[in-house]
């Protein structure tokens, strides 16, 4: 986290843009909130206290009524990206002008090879994307979308040359991105060994695949037919799998984007078992949900096509509110990955071929203010915990992002918590034609964003320089998520029984039963006879055993070749003549 040396300047000619005074307001971190003031020079935070004494020449902001708070740190963004055709419509640029405009200052992008892709190339090719249009700082994760040793060791050059510490698994999009099972283990037990931190986009592909298939097939081919693909159970399934697969490899894991009250469930059952488990709702997830696959408009539905989709119930939202006010779920991002009109039409006949993605990096800090504190469900400094610095902790960028305090970046926003303003596509900042949050009029307002020293929102206006930003370097082995695994993989040793040798008889097999034992069916269904009837053997007087099956599983009949016995007339009714003398 090494910053560029500022070159000295006497202090009557430097740019009070460089030297800002923040006055009278109300400082939140996570931990706490106080009366007082700050002074930033240079891009770090110098001072934080009252009757500070302040070098002439600084710009003097007047926070009073306001909060001043950690910009905020968006933990999940695909900007530029390339998917299923096309490429998102937000780059690195209108994207970071976006998270500034709604008080983000720093995001963390994937880097995202194809199979086979080397990931130092494919993160070579995302910094330069990213380094000369991004507005605020920005960090990498690193996608595992395919796995052999080379890919291992990639993952350890990241980890010690290029300050990536978290990588992504897919257990959705099949023959795209996703790994099976075996699979991930590796590549959880590897992280684990670098001390980098595994995600997991939990869905379970193989049944979305096949349920998709049925979908089409029965003519439902619209952005309804993607929600009903992919029903809640889908994602809860591959929650508990993923975190059952984390556990036996002794890895911690961050579920990205839950979207369902029963993935949320299972994240919280299992960090009350002790499991080490993050999960990440989003802004979208927060703020509204999917009963919008069904609006008549196809643009309008198809506007909302995500994966994991956005659930039908539509207290879903609240729920997982809740759980997020509480640390049931730890963080928040947005899953930023906006395509216009034109390019969800790539799928206007068969919902499989919608790309998926929605916005959110603009709208998320007052999504989760009108949703969270003002509701009365968190109270702010609870909001800088899942706006900035549990991420901060997490990624191992903590204190230098994620609080204000001596020493720290000057990553700051000025809050109007009881300012309003209505959310839509014709006034945000993002190059997408299109916000899921449409019309609706959320608390909570940034008036002042500073990133890196840097005045970007000034009295509401915008004012971004492309190319201001950062790579931000995230080091392994962060504490919050590192810190009793140790110990813990300690006390799992494998437990050894001390005890004397077994001297007592042992059964001899003999060659040839050994052969017989050995060999066995590769489907126990069939026989190992050829015989297609009758494995059984014959009754001791050498009839059929009527326990057997005269029928094959290829649909044969035993004595369907047979030539078909001639036609018996019968007098007599069933059960035989009711007269008679017997």
């Amino acid at each position: 986290m090494s910053r560029t040396p500022v070159k000295k300047v006497p202090i009557h000619l430097q740019s009070a843009q460089s030297r800002i005074f923040i006055k009278n307001g109300t400082i939140v971190n996570d931990d706490q909130s106080f009366h007082a003031d700050i002074y930033i020079e240079d891009g770090i935070i110098k001072q934080v206290g009252t009757n500070l004494v302040i070098p002439g020449g600084a710009r003097t902001i007047d926070a009073r009524g306001k909060f001043v708070m950690p910009g905020g740190i968006d933990t999940h963004t695909h900007f530029q990206m390339p998917f299923m055709g096309t490429v998102s419509a937000d780059d690195f640029y209108s994207g970071t002008k976006a998270a500034l405009a709604g008080g983000t200052t720093m995001i963390i992008d994937f880097v995202i090879p194809q199979k086979g892709e080397s990931l130092l190339d494919a993160y070579e090719k995302w910094r330069g994307w990213a380094d000369a249009k991004v507005c605020c700082d920005y960090g990498l994760h690193v996608a595992v979308t395919w796995w052999n040793d080379q890919v291992s060791k990639e993952m350890d050059v990241l980890c010690s040359e290029k300050g990536v510490n978290s990588y992504k698994v897919f257990m959705a999009y099949k023959d795209v991105f996703m790994l099976d099972d075996d699979e991930i283990y590796h590549c959880f037990k590897r992280c684990k060994e670098l001390k980098a931190l595994p995600m997991v986009h939990a869905e379970n592909g193989h049944l979305i695949a096949i349920k998709s298939r049925e979908l089409l097939q029965q003519g439902v081919s619209g952005p309804e037919g993607h929600l009903q693909s992919r029903p809640e159970e889908v994602e809860e399934e591959a929650t508990t799998r993923a975190i059952t697969i984390a556990d036996q490899a002794g890895a911690p894991l961050y579920v990205v984007h839950v979207m369902s009250k029963s993935s949320a469930n299972v994240i919280s059952k299992a960090r009350r078992e002790g499991k080490i488990v993050f999960g990440e709702p989003i802004a979208a997830g927060l703020g509204t949900d999917g009963t919008h696959h069904y609006n008549k408009c196809w643009r309008h539905a198809a506007g909302h096509v995500m994966g994991p989709p956005l659930r039908a119930d539509p207290t879903t939202p609240g729920y997982l509110m809740d759980l997020l006010a509480n640390n049931d779920l730890q963080l928040t991002g947005t899953d930023n990955c906006t395509f216009n009109a034109d390019q969800k039409a790539i799928g206007k006949d068969n919902f499989t071929r919608i790309p998926n993605g929605v916005n959110g990096v603009e709208d998320r800090m007052s999504i989760i203010w009108e949703k969270g504190v003002y509701s009365g469900k968190m109270d702010p400094c609870r909001f800088v915990a899942v706006t900035s610095a549990t991420a901060a902790k997490v990624f191992n960028i903590y204190p230098k992002k994620g609080r204000i305090a001596v020493g720290s970046d000057a990553d700051i926003v000025i809050w109007n918590g009881e300012a309003t303003r209505t959310i839509s596509a014709k006034t945000h900042h993002q190059a997408v034609d299109f916000n899921i949050f449409e019309g609706m009029t959320v608390h909570g307002v940034p008036e002042y964003v500073i990133t890196g020293g840097s005045i970007v929102m000034d009295e509401g206006q915008l004012k971004v320089t492309q190319g201001l930003g950062r790579f931000v370097p995230t080091p392994v082995n962060s504490q919050t998520v590192f810190g009793r695994v140790g110990n813990r993989e300690k006390s799992r040793q494998p437990q050894i029984v001390e005890r004397e040798p077994y001297t007592g008889p042992v059964v001899e097999i003999k060659e040839e039963d050994a052969l017989v034992y050995n060999k066995r069916s590769d489907n126990p269904i069939l026989p190992e006879s050829a015989n297609e009837f009758h494995s059984r053997p014959p009754t001791r007087g050498g009839a059929r055993n009527m326990q057997d099956s005269s029928f094959s599983l290829s649909g044969h009949q035993y004595d369907e070749n047979q030539p078909k016995r001639p036609g018996t007339k019968v007098s007599n009714p069933p059960g035989g003549k009711s007269t008679g003398f017997w």
